[in-house]
C-alpha cells in the first residue's frame, strides 16, 4: 500500500526561508503532523531578490542560486522526514518565485527539483503554476482550492486571506463556489521599509507601524494603482509592488516620517484586502475571516483590517481552524503534490481563469 505521507515546502516573496510540513492524506482526512523552517543564508536571499530583475549573467546566477536553494529544501525535507512516522510517499515543492509574467506566457519559480530528489532519496513533486498558465491562466492563486478542502464549510461564507510578500484571498461561498485573487502587496512593502530604516527583515507585530500616523494624502496615492481596479482573475508579485514603485509615490510626498510611512503601508495592505473581500462578499457577506501567512502575527495589521470592512466581521488567524499560520501554504502544496499522484486537477479556472481544471506538477523519481 502506498504511502499516505507528503512533504510540502513552500517559501515565498517575504524570501525569509522554507517552510515545511509533514503531512498525512489517509482516510481519516488531511493532519499535519509536524512542521520545519529552515531559514535562508544572507547572500543566498540577497541574489534571490536580485535574480527578481534582469541583470548580468543571469542565467548562471540563477542556476547557482537554485542549486543552493535545493540544499535549503533538502535540509528542511530531511528534518521531516526523519520525524515521519513511515516512508514519505513524495516531496511537493514550491520553488521560489523570481517572475511571474501571465500576460506573457510565463512564471518562473526558480528550482533544482533533480538535485533535490537526489538529495533526500524522495520523489520530488515541483513545477505547479505553469500549467494552469499554459491553460490561459494567471498561474496564482493556487491555495484557494486548498482552502476550500480544508476550511470550506457548507452553508457559510467564510473568507480565507493570505498575507505572506503579498497578499492573497479565497471566499468560499458554501455552496462550492470558490473566488479568489492577489489582492496586492502583504508584507512585501513593509518589509522593505523597515529593512531600509532599521535593518530588521519585518515590523514585528507591527510595533513600528503603531507609532506612526497613516498619511492619508500618500495613502491615496498607492490606492490610486491600477492594478487594485483591475477585475480578477489577476495575480502580481514583485514585478510590480517593488522598491522602484513606492519610492516613485514617496517622491510625490516628500519629507515623511519614516515611522508614518510605515504605519500607511501596513494601511495599505489593510485597504486592499478589505475592499477586495467587500467587493466579493457584497451579495451575501461573510460570516469570519481568517488570516495566514506571516501577516497573521501583525496584530496592527489585523485590527487594521477589521476597521476597514466596518468592525462588524470577525477577524481571526487559521488558528482557529486547526491549523497554523504558518503552516497553511506548505500544507496546500503538500496537498497539490497528493492530488498530482492522484491525477486530480489542482487549479480552479474560476480563480485562475484557466481553460479548465488541470493536473498541474511535474514529477523527479527518486
Amino acid at each position: 500500500m502506498a504511502s499516505t505521507l507528503y512533504i510540502g515546502l513552500m517559501s515565498g516573496t517575504s524570501l525569509d526561508g522554507v517552510d515545511g510540513v509533514l503531512a498525512d492524506f489517509s482516510g481519516r482526512g488531511m493532519r499535519t503532523l509536524d512542521a520545519a523552517f529552515t531559514p535562508f543564508p544572507a547572500d543566498l536571499r540577497a541574489e534571490l531578490m536580485a535574480l527578481q530583475a534582469a541583470s548580468a549573467n543571469e542565467l548562471e546566477r540563477e542556476a547557482l542560486a537554485a542549486n543552493a536553494l535545493a540544499h535549503c529544501y533538502a535540509e528542511c525535507a530531511r528534518t521531516l522526514a526523519a520525524a515521519a512516522p513511515g516512508p514519505v510517499r513524495a516531496v511537493a515543492v514550491h520553488g521560489q518565485t523570481i517572475r511571474h509574467r501571465p500576460e506573457l506566457g510565463f512564471t518562473r519559480q526558480t528550482n533544482n527539483p533533480a538535485l533535490l530528489a537526489e538529495l533526500t532519496g524522495i520523489d520530488v513533486i515541483a513545477d505547479f503554476r505553469s500549467r494552469d498558465v499554459a491553460a490561459g491562466g494567471q498561474g496564482a492563486p493556487l491555495v484557494p482550492a486548498f482552502h476550500e478542502a480544508r476550511f470550506g464549510k457548507r452553508g457559510q461564507v467564510r473568507v480565507v486571506v493570505n498575507i505572506g510578500g503579498i497578499g492573497n484571498i479565497s471566499v468560499l461561498h458554501g455552496d462550492g463556489r470558490v473566488h479568489g485573487y492577489d489582492t496586492g502587496p502583504g508584507n512585501v512593502l513593509m518589509d522593505l521599509w523597515i529593512a531600509r530604516h532599521r535593518g530588521l527583515p519585518y515590523d514585528q507585530d507591527g510595533a513600528w507601524a503603531a507609532t506612526g500616523t497613516v498619511d492619508a494624502p500618500l495613502l491615496d496615492l498607492l490606492l490610486d494603482e491600477p492594478y487594485f481596479r483591475q477585475p480578477p482573475p489577476k495575480s502580481t508579485g514583485r514585478d510590480l509592488f517593488h522598491a522602484g514603485w513606492l519610492d516613485a509615490h514617496l517622491a510625490r510626498r516628500p519629507g515623511l516620517d519614516p515611522a508614518d510611512v510605515q504605519a500607511t503601508l501596513t494601511r495599505l495592505t489593510a485597504v486592499s484586502i478589505a475592499r477586495a473581500i467587500q467587493a466579493e462578499t457584497a451579495a451575501r457577506p461573510a460570516q469570519a475571516v481568517y488570516v495566514c501567512g506571516g501577516g497573521a502575527y501583525n496584530a496592527v495589521l489585523l485590527r487594521d483590517i477589521a476597521a476597514a470592512l466596518g468592525g462588524n466581521i470577525p477577524v481571526t488567524s487559521t488558528e482557529t481552524l486547526g491549523v497554523a499560520p504558518n503552516r497553511v501554504e506548505a500544507l496546500a502544496f503538500a496537498w497539490l503534490g497528493y492530488r498530482f499522484l492522484r491525477r486530480q486537477p489542482g487549479n480552479l479556472p474560476a480563480v485562475t481563469g484557466a481553460a479548465g481544471p488541470r493536473i498541474l506538477g511535474a514529477l523527479y523519481p527518486a
